[in-house]
């Protein structure tokens, strides 16, 4: 049975989240005047980045709550720079957020492959950012007119990899799950998610990883590589 609906992750799949995101955290070193505490910005964005990883991966699991992982994530380089104010962190954390909403940089070759694919598919966003940024995001990137819906685990409390997420996605936008295929960067999330609930998957590999716990079921490492398999 031909695929009809496409549902994308957004960051670093479609929208350069690590790109904009390390260009928010520049300006907002510079703007609050960090380097008052820490050698340098990559010294600064290294301490933050290990710790934000490690909580990402605690509210993909549900084992902390979103409050929780912004409030551990920005406080995190201040404690460990023996910063007493932290104060500070909601303040530079305020300011990343009011930013990075405003970055423009996609993955590449992102608009070409949903300029071809837009007329040809059902195409939806299935993300487990936060509402009030991903909308705003894609605005930025001028890419949220291509997409029928955009499904968010924060409408139902649920993310991915956690398979009811896929399923209210599938449901929430009547796709058959036969006709249906789920295009991400994320292994652990997009791709083992899928897995589970018996999506196919497009792994769209940017790490350049080499092994895999299952074979998915497309292999990319281009978005242009989406025309040829759809």
């Amino acid at each position: 049975m031909a695929y009809r609906n496409l549902f994308f992750d957004l960051d670093n799949t479609l929208w350069a989240f690590s790109e904009n995101a390390y260009d928010t955290f520049q300006e907002v070193y510079n703007l609050h005047r960090l380097d008052r505490f820490f050698n340098s910005f990559e010294q600064f964005f290294d301490i933050y980045e290990e710790e934000n990883l490690k909580l990402w991966k605690l509210y993909e699991a549900g084992s902390i709550t979103r409050d929780e992982l912004n409030y551990r994530r920005f406080r995190y380089p201040l404690q460990v720079a023996g910063v007493g104010d932290l104060s500070l962190a909601d303040d530079y954390s305020a300011d990343f957020f009011r930013i990075i909403k405003t970055k423009k940089r996609l993955m590449p070759h992102a608009i070409e492959t949903l300029d071809y694919l837009y007329h040809r598919y059902n195409l939806f966003i299935l993300s487990n950012g936060f509402k009030d940024l991903q909308y705003a995001k894609m605005r930025s990137g001028s890419i949220d007119s291509y997409f029928k819906k955009v499904i968010l685990s924060d409408e139902i409390n649920v993310n991915k990899p956690n398979k009811e997420l896929f399923l209210y996605a599938l449901e929430s936008t009547g796709s058959n799950i036969e006709q249906s295929i789920m295009i991400g960067d994320n292994f652990d999330v997009d791709i083992r998610g899928a897995y589970q609930c018996g999506l196919a998957q497009v792994y769209y590999n940017i790490s350049d990883e080499n092994e895999y716990p299952f074979q998915p079921t497309y292999l990319i490492k281009d978005l242009r590589e989406l025309t040829t398999i759809f």
